[in-house]
């Protein structure tokens, strides 16, 4: 099979690359690489905005992958446009031309953001969407682009992911569990900003295989898709990363909990992809953590710019 990876140098990219490799499926990326290149030199890269491709570029590949687009909200509210037409329009306009090329599948990255405010409520895929902040609205936007064109002959899966973090060769610091690690191993104390606030947790192990049972759906198999390791309170990720780096390193890690008003609370369902996809989540917070300190060696100074997205974009468009 061959499968083509939009914007798939990034975080997401960069970590299932060498797990498709692994499966046997011819993998290719079409990248503007804001971010490096910690892409296999035997992937074959095409660097150029998405927008210019056409249908002849994405003729041959038995699916497509969309993980382009700006990637949080810090990056979506510097630069609303950019985010509407990145998140909105480019996987439209991609999913378009697949579907008149003959690829039989478009997965898209999209995320529980969409969700907003869930009221302390467990929300599957059927529940209302209330986001109103610039980046979960074009991720919604780019859903409902890409699910339009979904019939018999080409299949659309939009997974809705939890919060994502854990290590990635493409390695990002500004994620939950990533941001609240590199506080405890660098300054021994870990800051909450609202105890009670709910995210799904997604470690990226379990976003690899969220993308493998996808791609491995039968052809007949659409829709929306929540996938997610686990829920969790903020408070309860903060404790959990102070008590595990603190057997780690042996050293004690102090943490400090805030009460900052955050509209963005959601807790998810993913019943629905271990029905229909055959997902099960492997992996939990705690070997989020484990994940990241075998890694440790390889971060250096914890504070380059890389590893910040929205560092890098302001570098390109402020």
């Amino acid at each position: 099979m061959k499968i083509l990876l939009a914007g798939g140098a990034g975080y997401i990219g960069s970590s299932l690359i060498p797990v498709l490799l692994e499966h046997g499926y011819t993998t290719d990326v079409v990248d503007l690489m804001w971010f490096g290149n910690s892409i296999p030199d035997t992937v074959n890269i095409r660097r150029q905005d998405i927008f210019d491709l056409k249908e002849v570029d994405v003729s041959g590949y038995d699916q497509v992958i969309f993980l382009a687009g700006l990637s949080n909200d810090p990056m979506a509210e510097f630069d609303p446009s950019r985010n509407f037409v990145s998140n909105g329009a480019c996987p439209s306009y991609l999913a378009y031309i697949c579907k008149r090329a003959g690829v039989r599948r478009f997965i898209y990255a999209s995320s529980c953001s969409v969700y907003g405010y869930t009221v302390n409520e467990l929300y599957d895929e059927e529940s209302p969407v209330t986001c109103g902040y610039p980046y979960g609205v074009s991720k919604l936007q780019g859903e409902r682009g890409v699910l339009q064109l979904a019939d018999d002959d080409f299949s659309v899966i939009a997974l809705r992911q939890g919060t994502l973090s854990g290590h990635s060769p493409r390695m990002r610091l500004d994620l939950i569990v990533n941001t609240m690690f590199k506080a405890a191993m660098t300054e021994r104390h870990v800051t909450v900003n609202n105890p009670s606030i709910w995210r799904p947790i997604l470690d990226i192990r379990d976003a690899q295989n969220a993308y493998l049972r996808a791609i491995q759906a039968d052809i007949s198999q659409s829709g929306v898709f929540n996938v997610a390791s686990d829920n969790y309170t903020v408070g309860q990720v903060g404790d959990l990363v102070k008590s595990e780096v603190e057997r780690l390193t042996g050293e004690k890690v102090a943490i400090t909990i805030k009460n900052i008003s955050d509209f963005r609370n959601y807790k998810v369902s993913f019943s629905k992809a271990k029905t229909y996809l055959g997902f099960q989540p492997q992996y939990d917070v705690k070997d989020i953590i484990d994940d990241l300190f075998s890694h440790r060696e390889e971060y250096g100074d914890y504070d380059r710019d890389e590893f910040y997205n929205i560092r890098a974009f302001k570098r390109l468009f402020g």
